[in-house]
């Protein structure tokens, strides 16, 4: 690519503001390795690990799983995560494309809205969620000194649910709009705030987990305890830890885009799903069987002021970096969606809408009412989406030379039916077999249907009109 090209290039039509929301990353533009693992890393840090570490543990009357099978849950949950998220970064670091500008070789230039408009609705809720775990936090440390409750969810049928206090509620405003304001000024900040936070958060994780493995009387005193678990069952196990992440290892195209290279795709997702959230799934499950409570941090809370600080700060600034992922990567769905349709609206824009939008979500309770459902359905619908974008990159694309050329991104038919029909069937799998038919030996319900709607795309590809544009398209370049 010659110094004019990728002059032009730098220049985002939509924002100038150098986050190329509707062009590739031109190579001068990639980040270093180092940088882009530590905001993995910080991505990585996610309460979700947490909680489900906490399901697997018994948490919530999960019934929980035995030490070995929460293993295997785990591995094999990450393990897939892992992959996913790799082919996935492998595709977006070759083209330097973005997941909506990926798309369009699958899902067409208008299908590809149908996944967009699932990621924006997912990242906008995880926004709101982690706002939401945040104001806990800061809730259980300030208490309600006003004693003014801002919103209760026993009055609207929610029972069980404690209160939005006024603390819980300007808190979550005033730490959405630091994470919006974060997110509005790109990559650069998100990588400086992972810099900071995500040695300090490692740190604290592990060694609140071994206190915790001490107090219960060692390790076989532990596992003896550990081993009464049992309910829950691999499948679901395996879900749970899938769908904790699967938005996330979809959302890692945004951020692999700036990789240099293939091997350092393959270092910041095992940053994430091998060397970080595994120990919070750990962390997790042993703070749910020792103390019956996942979050290390309401542990911290009683101990004395100076931990209860330090565990305040790790909480924030942990989910600070995820957070801002969350909304960075929800314009780069949204824009290029809106664009499609003659709908212009710069990068920052966006990101300061779905944040104010994300912060008054958070701040009225949902992810005290709604986290639960949201996570379930994610981790058994929420896979297929990507399967048309692996299908045809490693499949189709390899045996069609120049059909990832750049040049032919902005001449794709309005929709690519082997995607939109393989991603809807799959979708509608995903939900059949995690509510209504469960698969036999436990299966995982997501991961089954990614799988199935990963080969019908290749078996219907060449039944539509995609293959015949394909070859057409090829052949002008």
């Amino acid at each position: 690519m010659s110094q004019v090209e990728e002059k032009k290039i730098v220049t985002d039509t939509t924002g100038q503001d150098g986050e190329f929301m509707l062009e590739p990353v031109p190579m001068s533009k990639r980040r270093s390795t180092r940088s882009q693992i530590m905001v993995w890393i910080g991505f990585g840090y996610a309460v979700t690990g947490l909680i489900v570490g906490g399901t697997l543990g018994g948490y919530g009357n999960s019934g929980g799983l035995p030490p070995m099978q929460a293993f295997w849950a785990i591995f094999l949950g990450m393990g897939s995560l892992f992959l996913i998220t790799s082919f996935l970064g492998i595709a977006a670091q070759k083209t330097g494309l973005n997941l909506s500008l990926l798309s369009r070789y699958s899902y067409g230039s208008k299908g590809f809205v149908v996944p967009m408009i699932v990621m924006a609705l997912l990242t906008l809720g995880w926004f709101a969620s982690i706002l939401g775990m945040i104001g806990d936090i800061w809730g259980a440390f300030i208490g309600n000194p006003s004693g003014i409750i801002v919103f209760d969810p026993v009055k609207f049928g929610f029972e069980g649910i404690a209160p939005i206090t006024l603390e819980v509620f300007l808190l979550c405003i005033i730490w959405g709009a630091v994470f919006t304001f974060t997110a509005i000024k790109g990559m650069g900040a998100i990588e400086k705030i992972a810099d900071i936070c995500a040695p300090l958060i490692m740190i604290v994780a592990i060694v609140v987990g071994v206190i915790f493995v001490t107090q219960s009387g060692g390790v076989s005193t532990f596992l003896n305890k550990a081993s009464t678990l049992g309910g829950l069952g691999l499948g679901n196990g395996i879900t749970a830890v899938v769908g904790s992440w699967i938005a996330g290892a979809v959302m890692g195209v945004d951020l692999f885009r700036f990789n240099k290279n293939v091997k350092a795709v393959f270092w910041c997702a095992a940053s994430c799903f091998i060397f970080t959230n595994p120990i919070l799934n750990v962390v997790g499950y042993i703070g749910a069987v020792h103390i019956g409570e996942y979050n290390y941090v309401i542990w911290m809370l009683g101990v004395n002021l100076l931990v209860a600080l330090l565990g305040v700060f790790v909480w924030t600034t942990a989910l600070w970096t995820t957070d801002n992922s969350e909304l960075y990567c929800n314009a780069l769905y949204t824009g290029p969606s809106l664009d499609a349709f003659g709908i212009h609206v710069s990068r920052k824009k966006l990101v300061a809408v779905c944040g104010i939008l994300g912060t008054l979500l958070g701040a009225l309770a949902f992810y005290q009412l709604f986290f639960a459902d949201f996570i379930n359905v994610l981790g058994s619908m929420a896979p297929p989406l990507c399967a048309p974008i692996l299908a045809d990159y490693f499949v189709i694309g390899k045996r069609k030379n120049k059909k990832y050329s750049t040049e032919l991104l902005n001449k794709h038919p309005a929709v690519r039916w082997a995607g939109v029909v393989s991603f809807a069937i799959g979708a509608i799998l995903g939900y059949v077999f995690q509510y209504i038919v469960p698969l036999p030996y436990g299966l995982p319900a997501g991961l089954f249907a990614m799988v199935v709607s990963f080969i019908i795309y290749i078996l219907i590809y060449n039944l539509t009109p995609d293959a015949r544009i394909d070859d057409k398209m090829v052949k002008e370049i």
